[in-house]
């Protein structure tokens, strides 16, 4: 794995990548979280023949913060194609988490021709969750203590040990950094006022079968309910979902090897539909 910065829409911010070679899969961490979330997954995708990369997204871990970007769906979706085109990827296989499920839901609705596959794992804002759900989000926004940052720490997974007090210094330090607190201020607000409406499964539905989509649950998820993914399953014709069990919200760090080889079964899947399609 490999690191460096990159700069698209006027926002700088951190890639890391494993692989040079073969399909491009792009992973976009959760809300308040960052790139290296996918640490345990870079390296064995890029080993695969996979060119994984993941990306600090505009407002978390190293990339620029602050309130000048547009903290909504559709002002990621935006950031993301200049991304893409800046690292002259014109295909590729998303694969999004929490939050980041709903960016990358956005995205491939947005730009159906661009995207190859669409994987999400325990990710919001695929059906509407609610006033009450949204103002929780709101408050732990503004709770960037380090006590606060542990317990969400520990809710995410369902083996306590992963979770190190190097870890909770790394996260308190990371989110209240310069421009952290303006861009969770700007991301409540977008939850308050938008999110719901922007859920994304009926637009990712309304496109039809141009790509598969894989929804991806931990069986003892406590921050997103499992019967959002049953929800968005329903609702997007020819969708999969499949839980994984002995793990919570990062299923990808808790099993990351296991992780792992449904990623890349899915890669397959969307490579080989790709060379068929008329």
């Amino acid at each position: 794995m490999f690191t460096y910065p990159f700069t698209a829409a006027g926002v700088t911010t951190r890639v890391l990548q494993g692989g040079q070679k073969g399909p491009a899969v792009l992973l976009l961490h959760g809300l308040s979280a960052r790139a290296d979330r996918w640490s345990r997954n870079l390296d064995a995708l890029g080993a695969a023949g996979v060119r994984a990369l993941a990306v600090d997204m505009p407002g978390h871990g190293l990339a620029d913060k602050g309130a000048n970007f547009d903290y909504s769906a559709k002002g990621y979706s935006v950031w993301l194609k200049n991304l893409l085109d800046g690292l002259d990827i014109d295909q590729v296989v998303l694969v999004g988490t929490s939050f980041g499920g709903l960016v990358a839901a956005s995205f491939a609705a947005d730009h159906p021709e661009r995207v190859q596959g669409l994987m999400c794992v325990g990710a919001i804002g695929l059906v509407p969750s609610g006033a009450e759900r949204a103002q929780k989000t709101v408050t732990w926004l503004k709770e960037m203590q380090r006590d606060h940052i542990r317990d969400r720490l520990h809710r995410g997974v369902h083996d306590a040990s992963l979770i190190t007090e190097e870890l909770v210094e790394e996260d308190w330090r990371i989110n209240n950094s310069t421009g952290a607190a303006e861009a969770f201020a700007a991301l409540g607000d977008y939850y308050v006022n938008q999110i719901d409406k922007d859920a994304a499964a009926p637009r990712v539905a309304a496109l039809g079968p141009r790509f598969p989509v894989e929804l991806i649950w931990g069986e003892f998820d406590q921050s997103v309910s499992r019967d959002y993914g049953a929800q968005a399953q329903r609702i997007i014709p020819g969708s999969s979902l499949t839980v994984m069990g002995g793990c919570a919200h990062f299923p990808y760090w808790e099993r990351a090897a296991a992780f792992n080889e449904l990623v890349l079964d899915f890669v397959s899947r969307c490579t080989a539909e790709a060379e068929v399609a008329p």
